[in-house]
């Protein structure tokens, strides 16, 4: 079983210990957390062994009833590898101690590439992943772009990518940075840093992206037009799509034009915390214009679509499995995850 600690049980950490937890070649050997708080409770309630950052505060713990385990080194010490879900920039200053330590860690995607000098996607570059100290899993919208463009690109070539990215203002428990009443350019530059992170996995693909904040908490939308290399139909588009393990249809007899309809529809589904794992392509946007520009909307769930890239990224650097198509396969029976169409 591969020990995994997962340092950081906030919005993506919680999702990704209960994937490791579900795996069978899995386990979670404890979660960090730096104050108390509501998902402090739930590790308790997971069975989840919980450690701290600052051993000082473990009375403020205790004097809430959460038991802990001991300090984030002593995690990190029994673990084989750890996912690091800390927030942007906190996992960079972790790096030192997983040196240190001679551990494993993959980063995600609020780092920069060059904190692991190795950004990951299952279908991209599993195979690079191996035997490497350090990975970065790439964010949810460079996510949900590789896994578009790598499928159309195997399959018919890509010449050059135009997409823009219509993104979530918070996601829906951060009260933090509401109430929100505007679309905020975000950057007013073009290009977006999407586009380059997508170059950190396919470095010969032409992509320029924009990108906007919008007053909405679950999803981003992309607007995705793709000029490709050889001719082709939208049924043969299609015939990919529906091939794909990670990419989904938003089937238009479903009626689902929104980020809130399609929500519903996965809540309704029974998907834990209504997560969409896979692209949400819209069925009756997909469209080829003579033979060799495609275009389609897609949702992205900010909160979600990591959290199977992140297995995968586990046992592509413990080398455990060498078919990138096994552990996709595995992760993805381990949450009873079949693509949505």
């Amino acid at each position: 079983m591969i020990k995994v600690a997962i340092n950081g049980y906030g919005t993506i950490g919680k999702r990704v210990a209960d994937a490791v937890a579900a795996q069978p070649d899995m386990e979670v050997i404890g979660v960090s957390k730096t104050s108390v708080s509501a998902e402090a409770y739930i590790a308790g309630k997971r069975g989840y062994p919980l450690y701290i950052a600052d051993l000082a505060k473990k009375p403020e713990f205790e004097k809430a009833g959460i038991e802990v385990a001991g300090d984030v080194e002593a995690m990190v010490k029994g673990a084989d590898i750890i996912i690091d879900a800390t927030p942007g920039g906190v996992g960079a200053k972790n790096r030192p101690l997983y040196e240190r330590l001679g551990k494993k860690a993959i980063y995600q995607g609020g780092e920069g590439h060059d904190v692991a000098g190795f950004s990951f996607n299952a279908h991209a570059n599993y195979k690079e992943a191996t035997g490497k100290q350090f990975a970065r899993v790439v964010s949810c919208n460079t996510t949900g772009l590789v896994r578009l463009i790598h499928a159309l690109d195997q399959a018919f070539g890509v010449e050059r990518v135009r997409a823009v990215m219509i993104r979530r203002g918070a996601d829906p428990g951060d009260v933090k940075r509401g109430p929100v009443d505007a679309i905020v350019l975000n950057p007013t530059t073009i290009p977006s840093h999407h586009g380059p992170d997508v170059l950190t996995v396919l470095p010969h693909i032409n992509i320029v992206t924009l990108a906007m904040i919008v007053p909405t908490t679950f999803m981003h939308m992309h607007s995705i037009q793709m000029d490709l290399k050889r001719k082709t139909t939208r049924d043969e588009v299609m015939a990919v799509f529906e091939k794909h393990n990670r990419i989904g249809i938003v089937r238009k007899a479903t009626g689902i034009k929104s980020n809130a309809q399609l929500r519903e529809y996965t809540q309704d589904l029974g998907r834990p915390r209504t997560d969409l794992w896979e692209n949400g392509i819209f069925e009756e946007s997909v469209s080829v214009l003579d033979g060799k520009e495609f275009y389609c909307f897609q949702a992205i769930h900010q909160e979600a679509d990591v959290v199977p890239e992140n297995i995968d990224c586990i046992r592509a650097m413990m080398g455990t499995v060498k078919d990138p198509e096994e552990s996709i396969r595995m992760t993805n029976k381990a949450l009873d995850f079949v693509p949505i169409g």
